[in-house]
């Protein structure tokens, strides 16, 4: 995987990132669920322009942007330039469990990483990887296998809710929340 791969429309990458394996420090696994978010998007951090808060989005595609959530969770998200960005919201863990499962205190796969904040606890993610390319160490991003697809309406937002930028691996159990029929 290069940056190029980045260098696409913030919504192609979403969806493309499902299936694809991602460590950080080797503990991780496979991505099961994105949210994309461009520019122009009212959903967006940096619909409103460049702050000291949002500033990686702005910066080169292939970035890790991590920013907190409520004031308690921090959220993975990977810059495609231009001010747009994919969450990260859950993965399958399958490398490192016993690391994830310490960090997060729980011993059911299915619970590990079925959130961005989740994910981010269990596989270590914190403001110091702000900026840090996805593309090299600690992190490690790799095709995976393809299974089906689902589109849906994003979660957990109060603006452009409509917009069908959420990708899910179909009826996998390690989502956040199943897209509703």
């Amino acid at each position: 995987m290069t940056s190029a791969f980045f260098e696409r429309p913030v919504d192609l990458v979403a969806a493309d990132l499902v299936g694809c394996v991602l460590t950080v420090e080797g503990v991780g696994g496979r991505i099961v669920e994105t949210e994309a978010y461009a520019a122009d998007d009212p959903a967006s951090h940096s619909f409103r322009g460049m702050t000291g808060r949002n500033a990686v989005m702005f910066g080169p595609a292939a970035r890790a942007y991590v920013y907190r959530i409520y004031g308690l969770h921090w959220c993975l998200n990977v810059t495609c330039g231009g001010g747009s960005a994919v969450l990260i919201r859950a993965l399958q863990p399958s490398l490192g469990l016993e690391t994830m499962m310490a960090r997060r205190g729980l011993v059911r796969p299915q619970a590990l990483c079925s959130g961005p904040g989740k994910l981010c606890q269990a596989l270590g993610v914190d403001a110091s990887l702000n900026g840090a390319p996805v593309l090299a160490r600690p992190f490690q991003l790799a095709a995976g296998p393809r299974a089906g697809l689902e589109v849906g309406p994003r979660i957990g937002i109060s603006r452009a809710i409509g917009v069908p930028w959420r990708f899910c691996e179909k009826g996998s159990p390690y989502l956040s929340v199943r897209i509703r029929a």
